[in-house]
């Protein structure tokens, strides 16, 4: 590898980092938003786990936007799009889906990060983010299980 491969390409992860970013608003918004809507006597628990969640992802939005303008970007202010279902199951299939997409923008976004010590900063917090949220989806992933 040359010193130049080993450096951070703050361009490439700004870029990056916005594209995660706008999956990252939405999950901080689609687990809120699934948390308040669930009805019925069995799911109302599962409605607060999703709101910790939620609360959890605004934070993790937060440190995006963090390390964004830390490089010298402007965070992104789109959100990927959201989904309402009234159907529990559907509520969590589209949780699943969702944050399996968000997963995979903040793998992505190690790529550019290099080895500089602000470097594996930026990859070890991305790496945080993907394992709660990975997490979170084994969660969902047990919830929907039948026997």
């Amino acid at each position: 590898m040359t010193d130049e491969e080993e450096l951070l390409d703050e361009a490439g992860a700004i870029e990056l980092l916005n594209e995660a970013l706008t999956l990252q608003y939405r999950s901080a918004l689609q687990y809120t938003l699934t948390s308040g809507s669930l009805f019925g006597f069995e799911f109302q628990s599962l409605g607060d786990q999703l709101w910790d969640y939620g609360r959890m992802e605004l934070d993790d939005a937060r440190l995006l936007v963090e390390k964004v303008v830390a490089l010298g970007g402007s965070p992104a202010t789109d959100v990927a799009k959201l989904e309402w279902s009234g159907d529990a199951g559907n509520a969590v299939e589209w949780l699943i889906e969702s944050e399996g997409n968000a997963i995979d923008a903040l793998q992505a976004a190690i790529e550019p990060t290099g080895r500089e010590g602000r470097s594996e900063a930026l990859e070890h917090t991305l790496e945080h983010l993907i394992m709660r949220k990975q997490n979170q989806v084994d969660f969902l992933l047990r919830a929907r299980r039948e026997a």
